[in-house]
């Protein structure tokens, strides 16, 4: 079966919506998914401490990437089959094993020559980042706002949709992108069992 990347957006946190899409995914759907967690509240913690006690850049980046690995962390407890991962092949072993993987990027910690160590890489670069890594076939954005379906990489980057790094990431992944907003949940764990389509 075709293997799809789930970005979960950091704005979700604390929400109900975010609960029942965890229920869904973990749940309910039983194509093979990898997700990725937002920073969320954690990288909003790293911003507010930047700005009152001031560190460059790559450390910040750091610092959100561990924000991303709490979030992972905590969203693992919310079901049984989710678990929570540092590197590609513990989302490999996971799938082994019917757990629904959330990798965290620990493996990133140390800075890596793909990614740019800025604010502007987001989990959104990540996510696409780590799609092409695993040769997946489709990429999900969860968003907490619908974005137009046929929007491309650059258009999503423009509206400030995902970062601005996005479009390069993605040019990278020959799988296809979506969007999902709050109109798309109704129709996720169908949208899975869908044969991809490259964008």
């Amino acid at each position: 079966m075709s293997l799809t990347v789930v970005k979960i957006g950091g704005s979700l946190c604390g929400s109900a919506r975010l609960d029942r899409l965890l229920e869904q995914l973990a749940g309910e759907t039983k194509a093979p998914l990898v997700l990725v967690a937002g920073g969320g509240p954690f990288a909003d913690a790293v911003r507010q401490v930047q700005a009152a006690m001031p560190f460059d850049d790559v450390l910040a980046h750091r610092l959100a990437l561990d924000a991303m690995t709490h979030l992972a962390e905590i969203l693992a407890t919310r079901h049984p089959r989710l678990t929570a991962v540092g590197d590609r092949a513990g989302v490999t072993a996971a799938l082994r094993q019917g757990k629904l993987p959330i990798w965290h990027p620990a493996e990133l910690r140390a800075g890596h020559p793909d990614i740019t160590e800025s604010w502007e890489v987001t989990s959104d670069s990540l996510a696409a980042w780590l799609a092409a890594e695993l040769g997946a076939d489709r990429l999900v954005l969860l968003k907490s706002i619908d974005a137009p379906a046929d929007s491309t990489p650059a258009a999503l980057a423009a509206a400030d949709v995902v970062d601005a790094h996005f479009p390069r990431y993605a040019a990278r992944f020959a799988g296809s992108i979506m969007v999902a907003g709050p109109s798309s949940d109704d129709r996720l764990a169908a949208l899975f069992s869908i044969p991809c389509e490259a964008s």
